[in-house]
């Protein structure tokens, strides 16, 4: 990922500040569209040659907008099969929110136009096809506030992925066991799973668990859950997890000043891979979840759903050093991660299996009940609740929102202007991170218990708990409501959130 010195990025910020106080026409009139395209790249994964997707912009995976620009882009397919790309925790027209079941997918070759005012914050853009999230068509989408650019500080994104040497369509297969997919516009053309047909993995893949094809080492149970049953962890070993498209083998090395304030920005982009965040020696400050920012809070280690987004403040030792921001996998060893490192200092090698697993993420909601938004919903009386029954299980590979998976679902009712109340209980041995496109929403309570927590788009739900949360129905559309884990989206976690004009 593309980073700046300090004293560079304050110098460029400075400036482009300053060009937005400037009288000026609109973006519109003066501004051409960002060119992005849906393609494929190749990457060395521990000395093997890989082809994945991927999302270009003009200066690499991804895009950075400064404040006041608009999200005006022009998206191009350039694959060979129909794909669409979501601008996660964005909050476009429905029309532009690049969800299948509002818009058809994009055909090979075809572009589409985008132009919406963007929110500030961490944000991602991937694939709503789950064989090409699974094969990485994901990247950064990051938006600065006015006080990005004139803060002291050197920006770094952390962008994680869980990788496989086999075909998407293959690694869908063995984690659902075959399960017919519920998902037909998200697995590919017509519901065919063709994903990364004809592309170019290599050989070799995960480790299947006895008896259970593509399961990982954890997925059974070593954690223990709520009254003793077992949870289910990590049902896909894959074969590398990427840090900005590396692994510890060849890190990627972020110079840095000595006693450098860093803001890090994190994205779990993993399909199936819960992270633990340590900044190992050096303390940092979480200010923000999902976009939005949350009371400072300080420590070492952090958990990351996929979806979900945490932004840092890191102060460097003024001595200067090399200094890891690894990310764990849950209730496993394996670890990826990038160095900070200052001027002429030692690099030393870090193995990609921790000495000990590192825990469940979450199982008790601690995490989630010290967060709290700085900028929370205005109070106001709740027009409408609504319960979601988040079930499924290993066997058969079926996961389900109120008993039924997409395609019988039943949509989650409201209009448009209502405080609506969601709640999430998670009746399965898994975890769940719940989005819902098109809100920002607050966290309101856990287990029962009423809190003011923080804003986000995606809730992580553990196994046998609830979770509420708060939102302002926006747009009269058809939202998508999903899990976002992929094997799950795909054998039916997902509902729509249908809300009908104001009366």
């Amino acid at each position: 990922m593309n980073t700046l010195s300090r004293r560079s990025f304050i110098a460029a910020s400075a400036a482009a500040l300053a060009a937005t106080q400037m009288p000026r026409l609109s973006q519109a009139q003066t501004a051409s569209p960002i060119t992005l395209s849906a393609g494929t790249r190749t990457l060395d994964i521990n000395g093997r040659a890989a082809t994945v997707f991927g999302i270009n912009g003009p200066k690499g995976q991804g895009l950075t907008l400064n404040p006041g620009a608009r999200f005006r882009v022009d998206l191009t397919n350039d694959l060979s099969e129909p794909t669409i790309v979501h601008w996660h925790g964005q909050i476009p027209p429905n029309a532009q929110d690049g969800a299948p079941n509002t818009v058809p997918l994009m055909a090979p070759g075809e572009t589409r136009s985008y132009d919406f005012v963007p929110r500030p914050g961490t944000f991602w853009m991937h694939a709503h096809v789950v064989t090409h999230e699974i094969g990485l068509l994901a990247a950064p989408l990051i938006v600065r506030a006015p006080e990005d650019l004139t803060a002291d500080r050197q920006e770094v994104v952390l962008f994680l992925h869980d990788f496989s040497f086999k075909a998407p369509e293959e690694v869908l297969e063995e984690i659902t066991g075959g399960a017919a997919p519920h998902d037909m516009a998200a697995m590919g053309a017509e519901g065919s799973g063709a994903g990364m047909a004809g592309m170019n993995h290599g050989s070799g893949g995960a480790m299947p668990m006895a008896g259970m094809p593509g399961m990982g080492q954890g997925a059974m149970g070593n954690m223990q859950g709520m009254g003793g049953m077992a949870m289910d962890l990590n049902d896909y070993d894959w074969d590398a997890y990427l840090a900005n498209d590396r692994t510890l083998a060849d890190p990627e090395v972020v110079r840095v000043e000595r006693g450098a304030r860093i803001r890090l920005r994190v994205v779990n982009a993993a399909a199936a891979t819960v992270f633990w965040i340590d900044t190992g020696a050096v303390p940092a400050r979480l200010i923000a979840v999902d976009g939005d920012p949350v009371r400072p809070l300080t420590g070492t280690r952090f958990g990351l759903a996929m979806a979900q987004r945490m932004d840092f403040e890191i102060d460097l030792p003024a001595g200067g050093g090399a200094f890891p921001i690894l990310a764990l996998r849950e209730g496993a060893r394996e670890r990826t991660g990038l160095i900070l490192a200052t001027p002429g200092a030692g690099i030393r090698r870090i193995e990609s299996l921790a000495d000990t697993e590192a825990p469940a993420f979450d199982t008790d909601l601690g995490q989630e009940a010290r967060l709290a938004a700085l900028h929370p919903l205005p109070d106001r009386p709740v027009d409408r609740s609504h319960m979601l029954m988040l079930g499924g299980s290993m066997q058969p590979y079926v996961w389900t929102i109120n008993g039924a998976v997409w395609g019988q679902h039943q949509p989650i009712i409201a209009r448009s202007g209502e405080r609506v109340v969601l709640s999430f209980h998670n009746m399965s041995m898994m975890g769940h991170p719940m989005h819902l496109h098109g809100h920002v929403f607050q966290v309101v309570g856990l287990n029962g218990r009423r809190f003011a927590g923080a804003l986000r788009d995606t809730v992580y739900v553990p196994p046998m708990s609830m979770v509420e949360i708060a939102l302002d129905a926006g747009e009269a559309a058809r939202w998508m409501l999903h899990c976002h884990h992929m094997a799950h989206m795909a054998t039916g976690m997902m509902t729509e959130f249908a809300l009908k004009a104001s009366a």
